[in-house]
């Protein structure tokens, strides 16, 4: 999941919103980071296990061409998050642009964001990113983002093409895996280890 499911998942679980996403960020022990964000960065950690081991997911992953698989996670977390976008109102009781201006206000008065986390979200917000995943545009720049912040930029070469191509099946897969994600989520937030609450 990329970072709109993240904090969808986290909205609808009633869990932090800026500790969901600081899941992505937060490096090492949970323990280690500030106690309003621990929650968020293991519901975060279980979620993304649950999704790497599920069978649909890779089943998912094999279809795409030989010169993508390295990188086949990565572009079934922006494509998810593009179908979740495309989707919403299927998913969600607030509109997305509503809940887009909600997230990032949550991000920004969340202190002690991981570093990262922090120089991010001005950008974020500044070019909506959550909002832009509902287009097909707006999931190219996300991955022409990705592909410019890893160190083998190449291994991205024809993604975007493979997305398109694929679109039917990610479809598929999303449907068919996203509402039990959603569960996961409400039965992982009530079953958080206490010394994490």
């Amino acid at each position: 999941m990329n970072f709109l499911a993240h904090l969808h998942l986290a909205d609808i679980s009633g869990t932090s919103l800026a500790g969901n996403l600081a899941g992505d960020f937060a490096k090492g022990n949970i323990a280690d980071h500030p106690l309003h964000l621990q929650q968020g960065i293991w519901l975060h950690r279980q979620l993304d296990r649950i999704t790497d081991d599920h069978e649909l997911i890779k089943e998912l992953r094999w279809q795409f061409p030989k010169s993508l698989q390295r990188v086949a996670p990565v572009l079934i977390d922006l494509a998810f998050d593009h179908m979740l976008a495309r989707c919403w109102d299927e998913y969600h009781h607030t509109s997305l642009p509503l809940f887009c201006d909600q997230a990032y206000h949550a991000l920004e008065q969340t202190p002690q964001l991981p570093v990262r986390l922090q120089r991010l979200v001005p950008l974020m917000k500044q070019d909506n990113w959550l909002l832009s995943y509902a287009h097909r545009n707006g999931l190219e720049a996300a991955l022409q983002g990705v592909s410019r912040r890893v160190s083998q930029p190449q291994l991205f070469q024809g993604a975007a093409n493979a997305l398109v191509s694929l679109d039917v099946e990610v479809e598929i897969a999303f449907r068919t895996f996203y509402p039990q994600l959603m569960a996961y989520s409400r039965i992982l937030a009530r079953k958080t280890p206490e010394q994490y609450l």
